[in-house]
């Protein structure tokens, strides 16, 4: 018993290690980027996890002891990033919206991949009636623009659903359905015809058995690099459902485009603050996204990964002759 759990566990080790195989392999631009999105990735990841102790207040706060802050105040003492119109704090808003856009995300993202993958699996092994319908539903949801889709979801569950953040998610994740699905489904088609697939349905193996075993490792190569984009276009989603009005209530937590709409019309008095810095944290977080997405892109895909090279010495044996002497 113990020896086959040994066996297993190298095997896992042995699966994790060829997975990640490529990055550490990975050279050149492709390294650069990868990091460096991972690296900027991190710090939100940090922030939203530790935001009760890095914030030094509340999303929603407007006093402290017993004292209002001042409205619209200038950044500096105090307020390092300065105050809004609601006299709440820049730097808290900032810190807290990042926890909330990383949990939308996060969700919308796990809901996509749990709806589409399957679908995607099951439509391209087995085809038939159920392929057609499940192709020609994802198509008409590619007709609508995914913003436009996400506000309509947003408005019909708006009034039935009591969390923001579950509306929000929601709303993004119908709009990325179709594209892992598609991703899967062409992949599958291509694969299901292989010999190994025809030799494992030839000893009896039952079609579950080979869509999980050897179809599914074989077909999702890309779907992280999917997912990784689709994670930063979910933060330019979710900011546009804020700014309009359609994502997380100001009453349930803190979000940036919420905090972007309302400053605009603080630019126009030059009130600068109130939305410069929860725009630059929507380009830095959507840049660190963005980054790891094209560095797994060109790290993964066969086609674009370079390898590392290693110089090899031809120089030619010594053709004198030997003079040592060998001992019987």
């Amino acid at each position: 018993m113990a020896a086959t759990a040994i066996e297993r566990l190298h095997r896992r080790s042995l699966g994790i290690r060829r997975a990640l195989g490529p990055i550490a392999e990975a050279r050149g631009m492709a390294r650069g980027m990868l990091w460096t999105g991972a690296g900027i990735t991190l710090v939100f990841v940090l922030l939203a996890i530790f935001a009760p102790v890095l914030s030094p207040y509340g999303f929603d706060q407007y006093q402290a002891g017993g004292r209002r802050f001042a409205q619209l105040a200038h950044p500096g003492h105090g307020h390092i990033l300065g105050t809004t119109v609601q006299s709440t704090d820049v730097l808290s808003r900032i810190v807290w919206g990042t926890q909330t856009e990383l949990e939308v995300v996060g969700l919308a993202l796990a809901f996509g991949l749990v709806i589409g993958v399957p679908l995607g699996l099951i439509a391209g092994y087995f085809g038939g009636l159920f392929d057609r319908a499940a192709v020609l539903f994802m198509d008409a949801m590619f007709a609508f623009p995914p913003l436009l889709l996400a506000i309509v979801i947003a408005f019909l569950l708006g009034s039935s659903v009591s969390s923001g953040v579950l509306v929000a998610a929601l709303a993004i994740t119908i709009t990325y359905v179709p594209q892992y699905f598609r991703v899967v489904r062409n992949h599958v088609i291509s694969v299901r015809e292989e010999p190994y697939v025809e030799a494992a349905r030839a000893l009896g193996a039952k079609p579950f058995t080979i869509l999980r075993k050897y179809v599914f490792f074989n077909v999702v190569q890309n779907v992280p690099v999917i997912a990784t984009l689709n994670a930063a276009d979910a933060v330019l989603t979710l900011t546009a459902l804020g700014f309009l009005g359609y994502g997380v209530q100001p009453t349930q937590g803190a979000e940036w485009g919420y905090d972007v709409s309302r400053a605009v019309s603080d630019a126009a008095s030059g009130i600068w603050w109130t939305g410069l810095f929860p725009g630059l944290a929507i380009v830095l977080l959507v840049t660190g996204l963005t980054l790891v997405g094209e560095g797994l892109n060109e790290t993964i895909n066969p086609v674009l990964r370079k390898r590392s090279i290693r110089r090899v010495d031809f120089a030619a044996p010594s053709l004198e002759p030997s003079t040592e002497i060998l001992e019987p």
